[in-house]
C-alpha cells in the first residue's frame, strides 16, 4: 500500500513550447528558465534542460535532510562547509524509454567517517528525493 502524504507544501511551474526546448516557468514568477536539450541529445545546449535542474533541487534537498537527520537523531553536527554535488545521468533504458541515474557526492569535512557515513545512509531516509527515487533509479552516495 502507498504510504499518505500530508503535503505542507506545494508549488506549481508551467512548461510551454516543446518541454525540454521552451520555457518553464515558476507560477510565482520567481523563476523563468529556458529550455534547450544538450548537445550529447542532439539539441542546441543553449538553455536549461530537467537533469540540471533536478541536480540542484536533489543536492539542495539532500544537504538539507542530513543536517535535519543528523540534529534530530542526535548524531553529530553537518559541518558549516559540507557540500552536496548531484550528477544526474539521463540515456535510454534497455527495457525502452528513457532512464536517470544520479550519483550524489558528500563532503563533510572535519567528521569521523563513521559518523559522516551514518549522517549520509539516514539522509536518505529524510530525503523526499532520496524517497521517490529508491528502487526507481540508480542512486550512488559517495563520501569524498
Amino acid at each position: 500500500t502507498p504510504m499518505t502524504i500530508d503535503a505542507k507544501y506545494w508549488t506549481e511551474a508551467q512548461a510551454t513550447g516543446g518541454g525540454r526546448n521552451g520555457v518553464a516557468k515558476l507560477a510565482s514568477g520567481m523563476l523563468t528558465v529556458t529550455m534547450a536539450s544538450p548537445k550529447e541529445l542532439g539539441g542546441s545546449g543553449a538553455g536549461h534542460n530537467p537533469e540540471e535542474l533536478f541536480a540542484l533541487g536533489y543536492a539542495a534537498c539532500y544537504l538539507g535532510a542530513m543536517r535535519f537527520a543528523a540534529s534530530s537523531e542526535k548524531l553529530g553536527t553537518v559541518p558549516e562547509d559540507a557540500t552536496v554535488t548531484a550528477h544526474v545521468g539521463i540515456g535510454p533504458r534497455s527495457e525502452g524509454g528513457f532512464g536517470l541515474k544520479v550519483k550524489l557526492v558528500v563532503a563533510l569535512p572535519g567528521l569521523e567517517r563513521d559518523v559522516a557515513e551514518k549522517i549520509v545512509e539516514r539522509g536518505h531516509f529524510i530525503c523526499p528525493y532520496s524517497n521517490a527515487t529508491h528502487g526507481n533509479i540508480e542512486v550512488e552516495t559517495e563520501l569524498a
